[in-house]
């Protein structure tokens, strides 16, 4: 099968690529480095041996899309990552997250659908759930979103549902929770533009000194030791989740136009227990202070996975203490080469 990845120059994407390659898969990817570094596909080339096939196409041109698409009419399914993901910026600026997380879907969809393209692997997120009660499974109420980014991932869902009904596509919504870590080659990882948004990147980078300290948001919410709860998963395994996603997809074992999993580790770990873990693993001891509650932060979610292993015979393998000790990795070899 070849499979075409969007946004596959990104975090979530290019780990992704790795294991769809590994697992013998033929690969395209397009990405518009929107938030992502054309050097990625070099280190990707180094982990598989492999030129990976790419264009820079930006899912806002709708007729650069259909024209790549057209192009590539052998493609058999798509895994969908192109989109902005910072809940923060998205209350900002929330019309650059509709044109480009709700148009962009809606233009891939006309695109796939015009090529004769009718499978589908969506990126979906456990914002759609908001505060939900722990441990969420995907029978969960979709409340009124809380940003501007899990309205996207709503409204994208719904689009899906609507076209699965209104032609032969087929798609699989996996809802992730915390991807943390990296590749064990240190080649890939997270690397965000600017400032993190996310805690571990925050971690890795006041443990490296880029950030002279690290804000914890609220320690008085109630949990064990006062500090938010989040179900931390490892890339690695978040990839190999996509792989187990194309395979039922190609095998038929849907029993449904939409199906949608929770991807998690089925439980949760606190801003604190993170932090003492990095520094357990890392042997840094961090620089962290207690700050006031950030607004919109949920105080607990972690994910009940009981579908996926039951369906896509798929779980996650990897430890906290893996996630930290690879993204520390990582965050070294950015520090010590010209990764970005």
């Amino acid at each position: 099968m070849k499979i075409l990845v969007t946004g596959g120059a990104g975090y979530i994407g290019s780990h992704t690529i790795v294991e769809l390659m590994k697992a013998g898969y033929d690969v395209l990817a397009i990405d518009n480095f929107d938030n992502s570094y054309p050097s990625v596909l070099e280190n990707l080339a180094k982990i598989t041996g492999k030129t990976i096939e790419f264009e820079e196409v930006d899912i806002r041109d709708k007729a650069a899309l259909k024209k790549y698409i057209n192009a590539h009419k052998d493609i058999d399914a798509v895994i969908h990552f192109a989109a902005n993901k910072a809940v923060g910026e998205s209350v900002a600026l929330p019309l650059k997250y509709y044109e480009n997380n709700v148009g962009g879907t809606v233009n891939l969809l006309e695109a796939m659908q015009e090529a004769n393209i009718n499978q589908i692997v969506f990126s979906s997120s456990c914002t759609v759930y908001g505060e939900a009660t722990p441990p969420v499974d995907e029978n969960a109420a979709i409340p009124v979103a809380q940003s501007p980014y899990g309205n996207t991932k709503q409204i994208c869902e719904e689009i899906l549902t609507d076209q699965s009904k209104a032609c032969d596509l087929k798609v699989v919504a996996l809802r992730y929770f915390n991807p943390v870590g990296a590749h064990e080659s240190a080649l890939i990882g997270e690397l965000p533009i600017g400032v993190p948004n996310n805690l571990v990147p925050f971690i890795t980078q006041t443990a490296i000194g880029k950030r002279e300290v690290l804000t914890v948001f609220g320690d008085d919410y109630p949990t064990p030791d006062g500090t938010c709860i989040r179900d931390y998963i490892h890339v690695v395994d978040l990839a190999l989740a996509h792989v187990a996603a194309i395979n039922y997809l190609a095998q038929k074992k849907y029993t449904e136009a939409f199906s949608v999993f929770n991807l998690g580790t089925g439980r949760g770990n606190s801003v604190l227990e993170v932090i003492k873990t990095f520094e357990a693993v890392s042997g840094v001891k961090l620089n962290y202070k207690i700050g006031p509650r950030r607004a919109g932060d949920v105080v607990q979610v972690y994910a009940a996975c009981d579908k996926a292993a039951n369906e896509l015979g798929w779980r996650t393998q990897k430890s906290l203490e893996e996630c930290m000790l690879s993204a520390w990795q990582w965050e070294k070899a950015i520090a010590s080469s010209s990764v970005n």
